[in-house]
């Protein structure tokens, strides 16, 4: 039934998940997702991984992989408030937006009319990422 939980199932229903993905060059990633991105990046080389902290109190692990496959699919959006103003300071810094077939985008790389405008752009190991404009961010409840 969706949306629903069963009563008796809090086994996982308060823990603070959390999720992972990989890349093909940790050094990348950390210059990526902390100097490119601007997002606090903690190393932990005796995993060997990246620990990437996220508004609200979350983060993701990046660890790398020998034989990484970038995902196929978005591994990580990031809400808020001004998509344009976004693209513009993450193209400042170099990084490139996606272009997909049919998808109706502006010459930033931005989709428009069919639901929230968002972009994609990858990280350096090839993984999707998005930004995606909300008129009130998503917020994380503790």
């Amino acid at each position: 039934m969706a949306g629903s939980r069963r009563e008796d199932s809090t086994v996982l229903a308060d823990s603070k998940a959390f999720s992972g993905f990989s890349v093909d060059d940790l050094d990348k990633a950390q210059t990526f997702y902390g100097d490119t991105l601007g997002l606090d990046v903690d190393r932990a080389d005796d995993m060997p991984i990246l620990r990437v902290r996220l508004a609200g109190d979350r983060h993701v692990i990046i660890y790398e992989k020998p034989d990484h496959q970038p995902a196929t699919f978005t591994v990580l959006n990031f809400p808020l408030a001004d998509i344009d103003a976004a693209v513009d300071g993450l193209a400042a810094r170099g990084v490139v937006f996606e272009r997909y077939e049919g998808f109706g985008q502006d010459e930033k790389g931005v989709m428009r009319g069919r639901g929230p405008l968002i972009a994609w752009f990858k990280d350096p190991a090839g993984n999707i990422l998005s930004i995606v404009e909300e008129d009130e961010p998503v917020t994380v409840y503790p």
